[in-house]
């Protein structure tokens, strides 16, 4: 295709504004989708730290006797 010079190339006969859009909104997700998987990895390994800091002796015990194993 030969466009008549850049506004033309933009605008796509009209269809610009839903072909420039659909690719804003594909980069929008793009950009935000590793942010959010890093922030939902650090609250898990925050939430792992935590419970394996809140279990003392006692919980340790009950764990112990819990085991189907023995």
């Amino acid at each position: 295709m030969n466009w008549e010079g850049p506004a033309a190339f933009f605008a796509m006969g009209g269809d610009g504004f839903f072909v420039w859009g659909s690719y804003a909104v594909c980069l929008l997700c793009m950009l935000v989708e590793p942010w959010l998987a890093a922030r939902r990895r650090r609250r898990a390994l925050d939430a792992a730290r935590d419970d394996r800091g809140n279990q003392g002796p006692a919980d340790r015990l009950e764990d112990e006797e819990e085991d189907p194993r023995t």
